[in-house]
C-alpha cells in the first residue's frame, strides 16, 4: 500500500513536467534560451522576466535524476541541457546585486530570489555544474543579497529558504557564510510561536508551515548543530492537527487561506520522529481518491513538483500505523484555531477568521463555511473572514465570535494604474523597492478596513449535531446591499498560493438576498442552520 501511494505521488509530479517544458524557451540560439517565463519570451506580454520562474530547474533536474516508475525524462540529455540553460538564464537575467523581480520590475523580491537560488544550487549539484565559474559567481551574488536583505513583515517560509540557501553556500564556498547563517537561524526561530506554528503575515497557516517544515527538516539533517530539530518537531506536532479526514489541509479558516501540503520534510523527519510519516500518509491518501488541489499555476506549481519528487526520493519504508493524538480536539488560542472531534464529526475553525470553519462527517466534508459575504450596489464586497481581533468566547459546547466585517481586498489593475505603477517602479521603486513593496502589501495582502456591518456567529454542539447561528446588523441599513450569502471557500487577500481548486469545493453559494429584502432598516438578519450527525445541512 505504501509503495503504491509513493508511486502515485511520482506520477502526479511527472504529469506536470510537460507544462514546465511548455513554459521554457527550449531554442538554444534564442537569447532567452532557458527562460521559463512564457509571458515574457513567447507572448511578450510583460517587459521583464519573472525571477521565480527559474525555480523550474529544480523539478526538471529531479525528473532527470530519479528512476521513478514511468519516468520518461530519466537521464534524458535534452532535459539536462534545459536545466543548465535555466540556471545560466537565472544568472544572466539577475540584477547587478544578484536579486531578481517577481511581479513588478525592479521589485527585488526576496521570495523569488530565495526559491530560485535554492532551485539553482540543487539543480547545479544534480547535473554537475556547481563548480562552474559563472554559476558560482551568480550564487555568491544572490546569496550575499539574501544574507543582508530583510523583508517587511514576517514570512517564515522565506526566512527558512534563506537559511537553507546559506547552509548550502557555506558547504560550497566556505566559512564566510557562517555569521549571516547563524543570524538568520536566530531570526527564524524567534518567529516560532510557543504553540508550534511559524508566523506568516501575523498568523498561522498550516499550508505554508508544511513548506517551512520541509526546509527545517532538510537544514537540520545538513547542520544538526544549528538547533533546528526541536523547532521542527513542534511544528510537525502542530501541523498534524490540521490534516483533515479526507486528506486536505487548511483552507479559508487559516491565516493565509492556503491548501498546500509539501510532504518531503515529513519523510526526512521520519528518521528521528517516526510519527511524521503518518502525517504524510494521511495527507497523501488524497492522491488515491480525488487527487490533490490543482496547483497548476505558473507561479506555484514548481514548489509542489519538487517537493513531491523529493518525497518520492526520501520515502521511508519503516512507517508507523497510528498517531493517537493527531485527530484529538485541540485549542490554539495564539493561532485562533480550534479542532473539535465529536464522534464521527470533526470541526476545524478559525476564530480570528470570523468563525470560518470546515465540518466533516467521517472522511467526507459536510459543510465548509467562510462566513457571510455582502456585495454592495457600489461594487464593494464586505466579508466576515478577514483576520481581525474579534470578541471570542469559547466553552465546552462551542464558540461565539463577534465583530465588524471588513472590505475585501479587490484592487485591480487598469491601464492607467499600470502605467503609474511602471513609472513608480522605474523611478522610486528602482531605488526604494522595500518602500513600494510595503505599500503594495498593505493594499493587496495585509491590513483591513472595517465595513458598516457587524456580525455575530455562534456554533454549538447539541445531541443531534451542530447548530450554526449568524446575525448580521447593517449600520446604515440594507438599501445598499445588492446581494448577500455564504460561501464555503472564500479568501479575500492576495495570497499567491490560495484560491486553488479542490474536488471538495463543489458546494453551492448559499444565497440569502431574498431574506434581506424583507427586513426593515434597523432589523438584523438572523440565519440558523443545523448539520445533523449524518452530515446534511438542515
Amino acid at each position: 500500500m505504501s509503495l503504491a501511494r509513493r508511486d502515485l505521488l511520482a506520477r502526479q509530479a511527472l504529469g506536470e513536467i510537460p507544462k514546465i517544458l511548455t513554459l521554457l524557451d527550449r531554442t538554444p540560439v534564442s537569447r532567452t534560451y532557458g527562460c521559463f517565463d512564457r509571458l515574457y519570451w513567447h507572448y511578450r506580454m510583460i517587459d521583464f522576466p519573472c525571477g521565480m520562474s527559474q525555480e523550474f530547474v529544480y523539478p526538471l533536474a529531479l525528473a532527470w535524476s530519479l528512476d521513478a516508475p514511468g519516468n520518461a525524462y530519466f537521464q534524458a540529455p535534452a532535459i539536462r541541457d534545459f536545466v543548465e540553460a535555466g540556471i545560466r538564464f537565472a544568472a544572466r537575467s539577475a540584477h547587478a546585486d544578484g536579486s531578481c523581480d517577481d511581479y513588478y520590475p525592479f521589485e527585488r523580491a526576496a521570495g523569488a530570489a530565495a526559491f530560485s537560488l535554492l532551485a539553482c544550487i540543487e539543480a547545479a549539484r544534480i547535473i554537475g555544474v556547481d563548480g562552474d565559474a559563472e554559476i558560482m559567481a551568480f550564487f555568491r551574488k544572490r546569496a550575499g543579497w539574501l544574507a543582508t536583505h530583510q523583508e517587511s513583515g514576517r514570512l517564515s517560509n522565506h526566512e527558512a529558504l534563506i537559511v537553507a540557501n546559506l547552509i548550502r553556500m557555506s558547504a560550497l564556498d566556505g566559512p564566510e557564510w557562517e555569521e549571516p547563517l547563524r543570524a538568520r537561524v536566530a531570526r527564524l526561530l524567534s518567529w516560532q510561536h510557543e504553540e508550534g506554528w511559524f508566523d506568516e503575515y501575523g498568523g498561522a497557516d498550516p499550508g505554508y508551515l508544511s513548506l517551512t517544515i520541509g526546509l527545517l527538516a532538510d537544514s537540520d539533517r545538513r547542520r544538526p548543530e544549528l538547533g533546528l530539530r526541536e523547532a521542527c518537531r513542534r511544528a510537525i506536532s502542530f501541523f498534524a492537527h490540521f490534516v483533515h479526514p479526507d486528506g486536505t489541509v487548511g483552507g479559508a479558516y487559516t491565516s493565509r487561506g492556503t491548501q498546500n501540503f509539501f510532504p518531503h520534510g515529513f519523510e526526512i523527519a521520519g528518521a528521528w520522529m517516526p510519527e511524521a510519516t503518518l502525517v504524510t500518509d494521511r495527507a497523501l491518501a488524497l492522491f488515491e481518491r480525488d487527487g490533490p488541489p490543482c496547483y497548476s499555476d505558473d507561479h506555484i506549481i514548481g514548489h509542489h513538483v519538487w517537493s513531491w519528487l523529493l518525497c518520492w526520493s526520501e520515502w521511508r519504508e519503516d512507517r508507523v500505523e497510528a498517531l493517537p493524538d493527531a485527530r484529538a480536539s485541540a485549542w490554539f488560542p495564539g493561532a485562533g484555531l480550534v479542532v473539535e472531534q465529536r464522534g464521527q464529526q470533526a470541526l476545524y475553525a478559525g476564530l480570528r477568521q470570523g468563525g470560518a470553519f470546515q465540518l466533516f462527517a467521517g472522511d467526507r466534508l459536510s459543510l465548509a463555511d467562510s462566513g457571510i459575504a455582502i456585495a454592495t450596489r457600489a461594487g464593494r464586497a464586505a466579508v466576515q473572514h478577514l483576520p481581525g481581533d474579534y470578541d471570542v468566547r469559547r466553552d465546552a459546547d462551542g464558540f461565539e465570535v463577534a465583530g465588524r466585517m471588513a472590505w475585501a481586498k479587490s484592487t485591480l489593475l487598469t491601464p492607467v494604474k499600470s502605467v503609474i505603477l511602471r513609472c513608480m517602479m522605474v523611478s522610486l521603486g528602482r531605488f526604494f523597492p522595500d518602500l513600494v513593496r510595503r505599500l503594495l502589501q498593505k493594499i493587496l495582502v495585509t491590513g483591513r478596513k472595517d465595513a458598516p456591518f457587524r456580525f455575530r456567529r455562534s456554533l454549538r454542539w447539541d445531541g443531534e449535531g451542530v447548530v450554526i447561528r449568524d446575525e448580521i446588523v447593517a449600520d446604515e441599513g440594507w438599501q445598499d446591499v445588492a446581494s448577500i450569502g455564504i460561501g464555503g471557500f472564500q479568501t479575500s487577500s492576495t495570497t499567491i498560493m490560495a484560491r486553488v481548486w479542490q474536488a471538495n469545493h463543489l458546494q453551492p453559494w448559499h444565497d440569502l438576498t431574498h431574506l434581506v429584502r424583507r427586513l426593515g432598516a434597523g432589523e438584523p438578519l438572523v440565519i440558523e442552520r443545523q448539520v445533523p450527525r449524518e452530515g446534511t445541512t438542515g
